[in-house]
């Protein structure tokens, strides 16, 4: 255990974590240069494309004389919790802040996880080569925020490579060696877990206690079932095949298990035959932020009410849901879009990551809903109740309370740009705890905020305020009792349940003339008029007309009695109050991503 280093990367998104990581990798010979990419750990097509890490990856290398156990993380918000779940296998932390942008609302929230595990934190100033760099002031700004001395810190360029070998040398100087007990019986940690459709579920833990052999019977502690191992090992990054895992050390384990449901996140490993006595404490489960229905383009419902290809959506959101724990899943109906799906998402990332997985790995045309988040109710009998789908609101009569959840949020920006974000917050009913400043022109903001009107446009009005500057990072802090309403949707009288919403009785009417106006722009003409109406328990509060298209019945008629025209008219009259009474319109699906867009 002497020789072993466990430590992760964490930051702000696009501060160079992956970057850094590549050329660990690349100095420490783990891959040779003919071999080497950028963003080598980032195994995703989505991930390079789009420049982000989406899921952690843990990798072996070595230095000289020691063995480092290095896991990449996420940078973003809403993949927060890899990063919770990383910090609890590890002992040291490298945390990246970029020279050009200070540090960032993610730096702080991460920063703050790791000293609340007592993990030794080496901040490191990154893009150093860059131009608009200013090294001295980020690395003063980190030393104060985060209360440590300034001359712990390092100056690097992940890209070119300058000062990494220094970064190598303060992790075997400064992060401690893992505590453990080899002789105890074996406790592994699962910090994560993916499907393999060969070898079934594979784990990724780290052994605290004892020693895991390959090929052994293991037994899962929370789970209480037990399998046959068939493997262990390390990744390098490619797997590589280990008689056994030592105590400290981090690897896979091919578990035997079928189904990822079986080996959940925060289960203790142990051997089936020499059991522990107690387990390691775990991780609390993930809670889904942002709900939305899922459904088919093409699966509106038919004559005979089955829709065509439900089959195809059910088994590819199954084989997501295999490498993605914290995605969950149900079926539903819906009158305009037929049989789906109702999704929970950790945040509006998540929900598009997904969506474009969908569409382009499984060759889906999908229309997603407008996201909601959940409410806890509280009805007059006394019972309880959480909902997700607006459209599933009792009735009116027998709610006693609607509890909407808030978030806490906290904003780093400009200090010229903090009069623009103080108003941002309020104008979406946010309340301000406290302002610091981090630097001379930085300042931290702490405020909380309604859940949902942080998840429709905040994030983006946030950018705009602070001319692309501002940043964010947010957790669900409780739910609070709200004058809360259902807002429904009528097209040509009939109800689209896909479009409802539950808003604050402050923002009805604006909510309402927002998405009729939408609804207008994207609902083809019919041959009679459609009337748009937005409606509160039965009560409409705006309206919108989609005008009748027109049609020239006369037009085939070439002078002779007046008579005949109106005759050909009046019977076009009397056709089209027919078609208003009986016909219906069918609400396309652009129709739902436009509101999706506007909300």
């Amino acid at each position: 255990m002497r020789n072993i280093r466990n430590f992760c990367i964490i930051a702000h998104i696009d501060h160079g974590k992956s970057t850094l990581a590549d050329r660990l990798l690349e100095l420490t010979g783990t891959v040779e240069k003919r071999d080497m990419q950028e963003q080598l750990l980032d195994s995703m097509e989505l991930e390079r494309e789009r420049g982000i890490t989406i899921k952690l990856q843990p990798v072996t290398m070595r230095f000289e004389d020691t063995v480092m156990n290095l896991i990449d993380t996420p940078g973003h918000v809403d993949f927060s919790y890899e990063v919770s779940r990383t910090l609890s296998a590890c002992e040291g932390a490298l945390l990246l802040v970029d020279a050009t942008q200070g540090i960032q609302a993610q730096t702080l929230a991460h920063a703050t996880q790791a000293k609340a595990q007592g993990l030794t934190l080496i901040p490191v100033v990154n893009k150093i080569d860059l131009p608009a760099a200013e090294p001295e002031d980020a690395a003063k700004a980190v030393a104060k925020t985060l209360e440590l001395p300034e001359d712990d810190v390092l100056f690097i360029s992940a890209k070119t490579g300058e000062g990494v070998d220094e970064v190598l040398r303060a992790i075997v100087d400064r992060v401690p060696t893992p505590k453990g007990d080899a002789a105890a019986p074996l406790r592994a940690l699962v910090f994560d877990s993916r499907y393999d459709s060969y070898q079934g579920v594979v784990a990724s833990v780290r052994v605290v206690d004892g020693a895991l052999p390959g090929r052994t019977k293991i037994k899962l502690m929370a789970a209480g079932k037990a399998a046959e191992a068939n493997d262990v090992g390390v990744l390098k990054p490619q797997p590589e095949a280990r008689k056994g895992l030592e105590t400290g050390e981090i690897g896979y384990l091919v578990t035997g298990f079928k189904s990822i449901a079986e080996v959940r996140v925060g289960d203790t490993v142990t051997l089936a035959a020499a059991p522990a006595s107690e387990p390691l404490p775990g991780y609390r489960e993930v809670s889904p932020m942002v709900f939305a229905g899922i459904f088919l383009e093409s699966s509106g419902v038919s004559a005979s009410g089955s829709s065509g290809d439900f089959g195809k959506l059910r088994e590819a959101l199954g084989k997501l849901a295999l490498n993605d724990a914290s995605l969950s899943y149900e079926p539903v109906q819906s009158q305009a879009l037929g049989q789906g799906f109702r999704a929970g998402f950790l945040g509006l990332l998540h929900l598009d990551i997904i969506r474009e997985r969908l569409t382009r790995e499984f060759d889906l045309e999908l229309v997603v809903t407008a996201p909601t988040v959940p409410y806890e109710l509280e009805l007059t009998d006394g019972s309880g109740l959480t909902l997700t789908d607006p459209a599933e609101l009792p009735d009116v009569t027998r709610i006693s309370e609607i509890r909407e959840p808030w978030a806490e949020l906290e904003i780093v920006c400009r200090s010229q740009d903090l009069g623009a974000v103080q108003q941002l917050v309020a104008d979406r009913r946010g309340t301000f705890a406290d302002t610091s400043f981090a630097a001379a022109e930085q300042v931290i903001v702490r405020a909380e905020l309604p859940l949902a009107n942080l998840v429709a446009d905040f994030y983006d009005q946030l950018k705009g305020a602070t001319a692309g500057y501002g940043s964010l990072s947010y957790e669900l802090r409780d739910f609070r009792a709200a004058p809360l309403v259902r807002l429904d949707f009528l097209v040509a009288g009939d109800a689209v349940s896909g479009l409802s919403v539950i808003v604050h009785r402050d923002e009805v009417e604006r909510r309402a003339r927002v998405v009729l106006a939408k609804l207008k722009e994207v609902i083809p003409p019919a041959m009679f008029q459609i009337a748009l109406q937005a409606v509160i328990g039965g009560k409409v509060i705006a309206r919108e007309n989609i005008s009748p298209r027109k049609k020239d019945v006369t037009a085939g008629l070439y002078g002779g009695d007046v008579t005949r025209k109106r005759k050909l008219q009046e019977k076009q009259k009397k056709g089209k109050a027919r078609m208003k009474a009986e016909g219906s319109v069918r609400v396309p699906p652009e129709a739902f991503v436009a509101v999706l867009k506007q909300n």
